[in-house]
């Protein structure tokens, strides 16, 4: 770690709206903002929402240029008097306003918490968006108990591998439900107790798996033409939890499906909520934190260098990432 910061860095650094191709590591200024943690950046998450944002199709739009990055784990090499984390602590951190992919980055103090110590720095990475948002879903916007049945569309991705793993942890039976080839024994081991493929009589063979009564809770990161079969597959009272839609099409619901089911559809924005209630970051990582303890990895199929950042997110775009990749600066 550096005694004092330099005044320039490598960052990998979007030079127009045009997708991963136009990343090129460059040397620009160390940010440096006393109000915020500076945190020497050890690896970074490769997420969907770092995709988006190249292309300008993010909710939350960035002008080029710009770095990007949301999904951080480091050491703190700065941070602002009266803050909860100091200078040499291992923390994780999420950046709302991107900065990741680089060798520093400034973080809101609330949004930064300690490393939990079992996992190394690519793992504590991957840890923070997937990971908080489907602990929030199956905890908050839902709560999965012991016993109930979860299953899970798009669960060789970021979102999908994560929610196996928190409801396996909770101590839910888990349905995965894939559209790529050669995941299941990837996906048996992170805890799906059944694997099954998207294809046409999935619904089925999910209703066939519960002896005819569906499942507890869906968790949804794709929507698409898959929602309207998911819909079908919940039990009595049970919950469909829309995280987003990957598969590229917004679903409208079938309200009266819902109806004879007594069932419901719940929105899941762990990041509006972050927003809305700063504290919450700290308590997410806390609470992720004891899991860990009792065993929880997060999986990772591909490290690259910072070099490599627009070679990782070319291979998320095609569908390539199982589970999560991370961009290493240790």
């Amino acid at each position: 770690m550096f005694d004092r910061p330099p005044h320039l860095m490598k960052a990998a650094q979007l030079s127009a709206l045009e997708g991963p191709s136009v990343l090129r590591v460059a040397d620009v200024p160390v940010p440096s903002d006393t109000g915020r943690v500076l945190i020497e950046v050890r690896a970074a998450g490769v997420s969907y929402p770092d995709l988006l944002m190249t292309y300008g199709k993010y909710q939350k739009q960035v002008p080029a240029p710009f770095v990007p990055g949301i999904e951080i784990a480091g050491v703190v090499a700065a941070a602002p008097k009266g803050s909860a984390v100091s200078v040499g602590d291992d923390v994780v951190a999420f950046s709302a306003d991107q900065g990741g992919y680089a060798e520093f980055v400034t973080v809101d103090p609330s949004a930064v918490a300690p490393k939990p110590p079992e996992l190394d720095f690519g793992q504590a990475a991957a840890l923070m968006a997937n990971f908080q948002t489907t602990h929030f879903a199956l905890t908050r916007r839902s709560q999965v108990r012991q016993g109930q049945t979860v299953l899970v569309l798009g669960a060789a991705g970021g979102v999908g591998t994560a929610g196996i793993q928190v409801a396996h942890a909770l101590g839910a039976r888990v349905i995965a439900v894939v559209h790529r080839s050669g995941t299941e024994e990837l996906l048996r081991t992170l805890g799906a107790d059944h694997v099954v493929a998207l294809a046409d009589g999935w619904a089925t063979q999910v209703r066939e798996l519960t002896n005819g009564v569906g499942v507890d809770v869906v968790l949804d990161p794709i929507g698409g033409v898959a929602f309207d079969d998911a819909v079908r597959t919940l039990a009595s009272e049970g919950q469909l939890l829309v995280i987003g839609f990957a598969a590229g099409g917004i679903p409208s619901v079938k309200v009266n499906r819902l109806l004879m089911r007594n069932a419901s559809v719940v929105g899941v924005a762990w990041g509006e909520y972050v927003r809305s209630n700063p504290t919450v970051f700290r308590e997410s990582v806390d609470s992720l934190a004891k899991l860990i303890a009792d065993g929880l990895r997060p999986h990772i199929t591909a490290r690259y260098p910072l070099d490599g950042a627009a070679a990782a997110l070319a291979a998320l775009e095609r569908g390539e990432i199982v589970a999560k990749a991370v961009l290493d600066l240790s």
